[in-house]
């Protein structure tokens, strides 16, 4: 005791440098994470930033070329128009705007004219245009000089650009007018405004011709790039913090970056530019590193709050120490008693509880051995009838050969009872290699008196090479008996008896027995010791729990299922002879 009384006082100056060192290392590991979150996250989530930029740039590129694609055909289709050609044959336009109207409605187009010869527009969707002239117009001229449809762009005198597809009309080869259709870009442009996007499309030669921003229309890149916008523009661009003047970004720079990402539109050497910003990223990263930051504080105050605690209760330990040994003292002696008179108390228990398991014990293997007797027993009386009628009418050879199988009934019940104590004890035989299909074969050898009694088809599948199981032969037609006496109690009320065994070597043996019977009723206590459906007298619910108990101690499995047709089917699965019987083995 005065040894434990001591050993804070050595202990005490040993514990407040280590304190310190692992203060000082928590703090090393909190700065070098912190540094090395900072390096990784910004890569990655910059990375992420681009990533995203490079998909929102792909799909609207491909919205433009959607939209230019899609509009394309609608010239060719509008010139093969019977309606359209005979107008202009006729000169009657009185319903052709009409007509318009409703093909405008279905392809979605801007606006559709159709115009003569001379460029004088016939008929519109915009009735305030006909009459006017375009015989100077692009698509006009364009048109008549080519075969196929041809894509304008023009500046309007609002400051917009249009953009047409147009294609000659002809009669008997003869040009007789031009059918033009206005493709609406600026929808497009819309949405990009409308969802804060900086977007510009420049045509071959370098100029822009589709922009979020009105302002960078009709003037280079780089000039469009120099115009200074609206606040609202550049917030919406690449924020507050952005600047037009400086060169593209590609990482985080003072806390503010730009990005810039072109693409080819894959029309008439058009490109999309696609501008964002890495703003959020520095976001992000700071985000984490907060969270880092602060974690590590914590860890940092709970380890100083510890040793704080600590250095309190070393001080009070001292005070105490005396007391709580004589405390500890007096508690352990009381323990001892305690624990004395317990292992007394569980002495006596195990006693009872021994002989009330000799006892459950003692009552389930008379039961089994009742239950697994009566069925050899009822079979040596049939072959004894047998016998007895072979006799009287002087047919004593096959009379002997029935003796023959009383006398094997014989040996297999002394199986029987040496089985039963296996089972009981949870131990096993010797194995050896059995043939299933033998095992199968003097199981309905046993049940045949009982099968042609109860006059039962029986339909056999059997391979015709061995399916060798590692096992015991007599436990096995043990358990098939059992299945087959429960499949003949289960068609007892059916007038047409069926039963179908079909056995087969996959990757394991698999025995099927079905009946065509009631079926079972309750699948989950089908196994349990006792548990029987039949009639008082006429089983005590072992031979399921027998046979179950034989297949697993070799290595497989016992299942039942009910069939859609009615009936059950039980199911044996043993491995096959080799690497897995050595397993069960």
């Amino acid at each position: 005791m005065a040894r434990q009384k001591n050993t804070p006082d050595k202990t005490t100056p040993r514990t407040t440098p280590v304190a310190r060192l692992i203060v000082a290392a928590v703090i090393g590991v909190a700065l070098l994470l912190v540094w090395f979150s900072n390096v990784y996250l910004t890569q990655r989530f910059t990375q992420e930033t681009r990533s995203r930029a490079e998909l929102r740039l792909a799909l609207y590129a491909g919205n433009l070329l959607s939209e230019l694609k899609r509009t394309s055909v609608v010239p060719l289709l509008l010139s093969r128009d019977p309606a359209l050609i005979s107008a202009l044959n006729s000169g009657d336009f009185a319903a052709t705007s009409q007509r318009l109207i409703s093909i405008k409605d279905e392809i979605g187009a801007a606006s559709l004219m159709l115009l003569d010869g001379v460029g004088r527009t016939v008929a519109a969707t915009d009735r305030k245009l006909i009459g006017t002239q375009h015989r100077n117009n692009a698509y006009f001229v364009d048109a008549l000089r080519n075969k196929g449809t041809v894509f304008t762009m023009e500046k309007l005198e609002t400051g917009g650009l249009q953009f047409s597809y147009s294609r000659k009309i002809e009669s008997g080869k003869q040009g007789i007018g031009v059918i033009v259709v206005e493709v609406d870009l600026s929808r497009l442009e819309q949405k990009w405004a409308y969802a804060g996007e900086s977007i510009m499309v420049t045509d071959s030669k370098g100029q822009v011709i589709l922009s979020s921003e009105p302002k960078w229309k009709y003037q280079t890149v780089d000039e469009a790039l120099k115009v200074r916008a609206a606040p609202s523009v550049i917030e919406r661009a690449i924020g507050a913090a952005g600047d037009w003047e400086q060169s593209p970004a590609e990482a985080i720079t003072r806390g503010y970056a730009i990005m810039r990402i072109d693409g080819k539109v894959g029309f008439q050497g058009w490109r999309i530019t696609y501008f964002s910003t890495f703003a959020p990223v520095r976001e992000r990263v700071n985000g984490v590193l907060a969270i880092e930051i602060m974690v590590f504080s914590i860890l940092v105050a709970l380890t100083f709050y510890v040793l704080s605690r600590r250095a309190v209760q070393q001080s009070l330990l001292f005070k105490r120490e005396s007391i709580a040994l004589k405390a500890l003292n007096e508690r352990l002696s009381r323990e001892i008693e305690e624990r004395e008179k317990i292992e007394r108390d569980l002495r006596v228990a195990e006693q009872s509880l021994e002989q009330s398991s000799k006892l459950a014990a003692l009552g389930e293997m008379s039961a089994a051995v009742s239950h697994e007797l009566n069925q050899p027993l009822a079979a040596m009386k049939t072959y004894l009838a047998g016998a007895k009628l072979l006799l009287q009418r002087h047919r004593p050879d096959e009379a002997l050969s029935s003796f023959q199988r009383i006398d094997d009934l014989i040996g297999r019940m002394a199986t029987i009872t040496r089985q039963l104590k296996s089972y009981a004890r949870k131990g096993g035989e010797e194995l050896a290699p059995v043939d299933l299909r033998e095992a199968l074969s003097g199981a309905l050898a046993m049940m045949e008196p009982q099968l042609n009694q109860m006059q039962v088809k029986i339909t056999q599948n059997v391979p015709s090479e061995p399916v060798m199981v590692l096992g015991d032969r007599l436990r096995l037609e043990q358990v098939v008996v059992n299945l087959l006496r429960n499949a003949l109690d289960a068609m007892k009320e059916q007038d047409d008896r069926e039963l179908d065994i079909l056995l087969s070597a996959g990757e394991m043996a698999k025995l099927s027995i079905r009946d065509n019977g009631r079926g079972i009723d309750d699948l989950d206590q089908l196994f349990e010791p006792f548990y029987t459906t039949k009639k008082p007298g006429e089983g005590v619910g072992l031979g399921l729990a027998i046979s179950s108990g034989i297949v697993n101690d070799l290595g497989g499995r016992l299942t039942a299922r009910n069939t859609a047709s009615g009936g059950a089917v039980f199911e044996i699965r043993i491995p096959l002879l080799g690497d897995d019987a050595e397993a069960a083995q």
